[in-house]
């Protein structure tokens, strides 16, 4: 993973045919939003096509997707997948569909900032890039765990690229040649987590090309703002370690001990606190700052229960295929 300059001649005459696809799942609320998004984009609008592909929603999303096709001033294709429910199938049944030499991904609770297209796309200048990550960040929030996960850049690409094992790309930011998808394969379609993490492992781990990050194409996402939700969201990232120790090989990450839990409280109680409460005094400290050390304990343990309760579904070991 690099990140090689481009020399802007040459980089300014790259108008390469993309496709953005978009898996999309009950997502009424936040389609506005991403239509807007897509429209304010600054790469050509005669150069990308926006292949939105609803999930089997029980919502109104594909009556909206289809509206939004009919009327948008973007070109937007709406389609279906209703035969496996899972993002990944979803994403295939968009690169299946596009014709586009590069494939971009985003969700659809996403927002994609006006440049995002075209700083994603620059780097694709040079031949031996197959995959690009671009930077998540969070859109603003007000609650308590909002505020925590923002603390934390929870959804920073700056983690996945610098996994242990191989770095890799979030498909809420990502790009891929078609040509690499079509010597790797596609998504596995009855994965339900760490897609991403295996599409970007198999297409570099065979030498088809190289990774660039790209940091100024940006997307802003929603952080969780419930419990429920941030320990629905980290025990999904524990069954996605799980998935991909049997897939790749990737190491189990360890759990923690009860000793090291007390530790970690113990400290907080008789260390942190105390040094916190009078930064807040002060002024230079908040209330997630009070209370980062039991959130994060809150999501280890999420993190370990998704792990150790996972087991890799036997047809999610299936790569699909253009």
């Amino acid at each position: 993973m690099n990140h090689q300059s481009i020399d802007t001649t040459t980089a300014a005459r790259f108008l390469p045919m993309v496709s953005v696809v978009v898996p999309i799942y009950n997502a009424e609320a936040d389609l506005s939003a991403l239509i807007a998004c897509l429209s304010a984009q600054t790469y050509p609008q005669d150069r990308v096509e926006y292949l939105l592909v609803d999930n089997n929603s029980s919502d109104r999303t594909l009556a909206l997707l289809q509206e939004a096709a009919a009327n948008s001033v973007i070109k937007i294709s709406a389609l279906s997948e209703n035969q496996i429910q899972s993002s990944y199938a979803a994403r295939n049944t968009g690169i299946r569909a596009a014709t586009g030499e590069i494939i971009a991904f985003t969700d659809a609770d996403c927002h994609p900032q006006p440049q995002w297209l075209e700083s994603l796309i620059q780097p694709f200048v040079n031949s031996d890039v197959v995959i690009v990550a671009g930077e998540i960040t969070a859109l603003p929030g007000n609650s308590l765990l909002e505020q925590y996960a923002e603390l934390q850049d929870v959804l920073s690409q700056k983690h996945t690229l610098a996994h242990p094992f191989c770095a890799y790309g979030q498909t809420a930011n990502l790009a891929i040649r078609r040509i690499a998808l079509e010597k790797a394969g596609l998504f596995r379609p009855y994965l339900t987590t760490g897609g991403d993490a295996d599409i970007c492992w198999r297409i570099l781990r065979q030498n088809l090309g190289r990774l660039e990050f790209a940091p100024q194409a940006t997307v802003q996402h929603r952080h969780r703002s419930t419990l429920q939700e941030l320990a629905s969201q980290w025990r999904r990232y524990g069954r996605s370690n799980r998935y991909l120790h049997e897939l790749h090989g990737v190491e189990l990450m360890p759990e923690l001990t009860l000793a090291e839990y007390g530790h970690r409280l113990g400290r907080w109680i008789f260390k942190e606190v105390p040094q916190n409460t009078v930064k807040a005094i002060a002024g230079k400290a908040s209330l997630v700052d009070l209370l980062n050390t039991p959130i994060s304990v809150f999501v280890i343990q999420a993190r370990a229960a998704g792990q150790k309760n996972a087991k890799l579904p036997e047809n999610a070991k299936m790569i699909a295929w253009l």
